[in-house]
């Protein structure tokens, strides 16, 4: 039998999450988030392969494997979990056999990592051993194979930004989202603890180096330490911590509860979660530089991440529900608002690694993901 035959005759049988809201006569979910997910995630799904409306589209925003897309993707498997119809968990799976299952080019590159998030929740949901064959063959050959490198992001005159030597590591805070959540699932579906001691090994290695404790916040890259703005202010990129945010609120599930590690990242998690609340601006967005709230544009890819941290953090009993449910709903209120009259996610900076300008028309792969892991989060705690 062929994939694609399985995945139709499983999404018929409802053995696909959500399936049981597609069959005939099955009520939509009542959940307004979820709807509005769904209405925006099938948006996005039939421009897949169509960049025109992304105003700054790259080699790697037209990559099916590479970390635009990908990001994309985990909101997918979020909203597929969250009681989405049928069609949702499909376009998954179908995805990564197109795929065949594989990551992106450069073997040690967490961006290039992000993909396999998908793939092991495909490995969950259909009896298909490609996914999790492939996902543990790209991550023995990170254990087997660990860089010797510096954190230091140094950015060499020939070759330019790709040839940085750190990017074998996790030496920008981003790549927190991309790999670390993967390996942590890869070793809770095999069993094999090597890839939960390497990924922590290096989150603590990159927090350490990035986190300002101080502020609370990571620098985006070892650039940015001594970076200010005219006011004379440090520099923290929004979607930068929001990277880390929602990565921490995807890896903490994936160790069990009363593991010393797993306090140790709660605790993390807290300490963020208070900073950006308190820099949430008032009509509910975080600034692109969020120490820099004035006169800055919405920007949703951030805030998407953000209100979906924020909102696991409650429903996990680690953020007081009366003291963190008005930020929660603030932020909401402010993707609904991003949703522009076309039916696609406005006010998403586009790829960069800095704060900058956004406009309401600009979109990307990776803010529609921020956006839908936010609506399950909202919808687990009943603020739809």
């Amino acid at each position: 039998m062929s994939l694609r035959t399985a995945l139709l005759l499983l999404a018929a049988a409802g053995a696909l999450p959500g399936a049981a809201l597609a069959r005939p006569g099955a009520e939509a979910s009542p959940r307004a988030a979820i709807a509005t997910a769904v209405k925006l995630a099938r948006w996005q799904l039939a421009r897949m392969t169509d960049t025109s409306h992304i105003s700054r589209a790259g080699g790697e925003t037209r990559n099916p494997r590479a970390w635009e897309q990908a990001a994309f993707w985990v909101g997918m498997t979020a909203l597929a979990d969250h009681g989405a119809p049928a069609d949702i968990g499909k376009a998954i799976l179908d995805m990564g056999a197109a795929n065949q299952w594989q990551p992106g080019r450069l073997p040690f590159f967490a961006d290039d990592h992000a993909i396999t998030q998908s793939y092991l929740w495909a490995a969950k949901h259909n009896a298909d051993a490609a996914p999790l064959q492939s996902v543990r063959r790209t991550f023995d050959n990170v254990v087997d194979n660990a860089p010797r490198v510096t954190l230091a992001f140094v950015v060499p005159e020939k070759g330019g930004y790709g040839a940085t030597e750190c990017l074998a590591r996790w030496c920008w805070c981003d790549a927190l989202f991309m790999a670390p959540p993967a390996m942590l699932e890869l070793s809770k579906q095999t069993g094999d603890p090597r890839y939960r001691d390497y990924a922590l090994r290096e989150i603590w290695a990159t927090t350490n180096f990035l986190y300002d404790p101080a502020e609370r916040l990571f620098y985006r890259d070892s650039r940015f330490f001594d970076r200010r703005d005219t006011q004379g202010r440090k520099m923290f990129w929004s979607r930068g911590n929001g990277w880390v945010l929602a990565g921490l609120a995807l890896m903490i599930p994936k160790l069990p509860k009363g593991d010393p590690e797993r306090k140790k990242l709660e605790t993390l998690f807290i300490e963020m979660a208070g900073k950006i609340k308190a820099v949430q601006k008032p009509d509910g967005y975080w600034a692109p530089s969020l120490l820099a709230p004035e006169d800055s544009p919405p920007e949703s890819s951030g805030t998407g991440f953000y209100t979906y941290g924020l909102a696991w953090g409650v429903k996990a009993g680690l953020l007081p529900r009366a003291e963190y449910a008005p930020a929660i709903r603030k932020g909401w209120s402010a993707l609904t608002r991003a949703i522009q009259p076309d039916g696609r996610l406005g006010w998403v900076q586009q790829v960069s690694d800095r704060p900058e300008q956004v406009l309401a028309t600009d979109t990307q792969y990776y803010g529609v993901g921020a956006f839908l892991l936010a609506a399950a989060a909202v919808a687990d705690l009943g603020l739809d």
